[in-house]
């Protein structure tokens, strides 16, 4: 049995992800602390499962009900964020998930409703979109939480980076 917390997990799992199911590379693959470690979650095989490190970015130091809601606001067949099948560049180094700004997420929305049927259609022109609203930057930690927060409230469902809206 492997000895890495990683690769044991990965040997559990059966070399795939856990929340999307889909194969998992070992280059993209991480440990994700269902009860974070930021929230007191421990290190053990019974807290922890391997995943894609744009899941572990997404999910960061949520809550384990936060956590929840993202799945089950998937409705059905959980969409991985880093767009199987499609070429995403995942950073080296995930930055921990932050909490949008109200006002900013509210602006975004707003925008979105004002574009009727000529919103972004793919994840990359929505997050194109979504930064070219801020002219003096938006970090990607927030550009992510606003995102997720488009997706948990049930605003937008991305499946396979294509975007649909419920506004």
């Amino acid at each position: 049995m492997p000895t890495k917390p990683l690769d044991r997990l990965m040997f559990v799992q059966g070399g795939l992800c856990f929340f999307c199911k889909q194969p998992l590379p070992k280059t993209e693959a991480s440990v994700e602390h269902l009860l974070a470690s930021a929230n007191g979650g421990s290190n053990s095989d019974e807290n922890c499962v391997a995943c894609c490190k744009a899941v572990n970015r997404l999910l960061g130091s949520m809550s384990l009900k936060e956590k929840f809601q993202v799945v089950l606001n998937q409705k059905g067949q959980f969409k991985c964020p880093n767009g199987v099948g499609s070429k995403v560049a995942i950073p080296a180094k995930a930055p921990v998930a932050t909490k949008p700004d109200s006002d900013k997420f509210a602006a975004v929305v707003a925008n979105l409703k004002q574009r009727g049927n000529s919103k972004p259609r793919t994840l990359k022109t929505l997050k194109s979109t979504i930064v070219s609203l801020y002219p003096s930057g938006l970090p990607e930690t927030e550009l992510s939480a606003i995102v997720q927060q488009l997706q948990s409230s049930g605003k937008i469902t991305v499946a396979v980076n294509k975007v649909t809206y419920a506004l």
